[in-house]
């Protein structure tokens, strides 16, 4: 059994370090495909993983933004994950589940079970009910070759509120990432890297670097580029020299490789996968330059 982390690092090595969102917001599925309803999500969401396929090492499903639409929405959500890893794309299940005892067992078993209903490689979590609470996501990760990704420091505005407050000396994201350590042991592969996978938004570059320290050995996921306005510089500033560049995780970026300029008005799907398409050449572009600078 291969273990996470060597499949998302060989695979973002051979395509870069951008990992493609599915984010179906309200309103904004073409009519094309059929508009903001669950049939239009499974159209769209199928479509996107085509125009993905071997371009992008990993997608990142949006589960809230399926969920709206209820037990048809959670279907497509099934439909389009269980596709993307049918076409060879790793899926970072985005769903930040986070509680106690059996109800964390029964999210686990969802994501990250032998027998998912819901195909992901990896969920991210909620840590701050404490560590106990990632225990069940970890078992299931050492069970099954699949990866934990842990919120420590978010790209939300509001992630100061709370992550940056001092606790002890430190900002209380470096002590969520110090206490990570012996799970990310647990979740180690070959390549050296663990699929006790950190989110360090790309609003926060110092903060990334700093996280870095802390955890050698921890893939990041960094949200923050592209639509949230960080550049690649900022968002690729946690990540290390490697054989093939810079590395250390992967970059994700939703909205401007989902709903690139012209896609809502494209006559058909054809011309609309070249936009999709374009808009993901110029993202890996931009994050090549700085993975291996001239």
């Amino acid at each position: 059994m291969t273990r996470f982390a060597d499949r998302l690092i060989d695979a973002a090595r051979q395509h870069g370090p951008l990992c493609a969102g599915i984010d179906p917001h309200a309103g904004r599925i073409p009519a094309l495909f059929g508009g903001d309803t669950p049939d239009g999500l499974e159209a769209w969401g199928l479509a996107l993983v085509r125009a993905f396929e071997g371009r992008v090492a990993c997608v990142k499903p949006q589960v809230a933004l399926f969920e709206r639409h209820g037990p048809e929405g959670m279907k497509a959500l099934q439909t389009v994950s269980r596709a993307a890893k049918e076409a060879g794309l790793i899926v970072l299940m985005d769903a930040k589940r986070g509680d106690i005892g059996s109800t964390a067992e029964g999210y686990a078993a969802a994501y990250l079970g032998k027998h998912a209903p819901f195909h992901a490689d990896a969920l991210t979590v909620n840590p701050y009910m404490g560590l106990d609470t990632l225990e069940p996501y970890v078992r299931e990760g050492e069970a099954n070759g699949k990866g934990v990704i842990v919120l420590v420091r978010t790209s939300n505005p509001g992630s100061a509120d709370f992550q940056s407050k001092n606790l002890e000396g430190a900002p209380l994201y470096a002590r969520v990432g110090e206490a990570l350590a012996p799970l990310a042991e647990r979740l180690m592969g070959q390549s050296g890297w663990s699929g006790l996978m950190m989110v360090t938004g790309a609003t926060g570059p110092a903060e990334a670097r700093a996280i870095r320290t802390l955890a050698p050995k921890s893939l990041f996921l960094v949200p923050g580029y592209g639509a949230q306005g960080a550049p690649a510089a900022d968002a690729m500033a946690g990540f290390v020299p490697g054989p093939a560049g810079l590395e250390g995780g992967v970059v994700s970026a939703s909205r401007s490789v989902n709903f690139p300029a012209g896609t809502e008005t494209a006559p058909d799907v054809e011309t609309w996968t070249g936009m999709v398409r374009d808009a993901v050449a110029a993202a890996q572009a931009d994050l090549k330059g700085v993975m291996t600078p001239a």
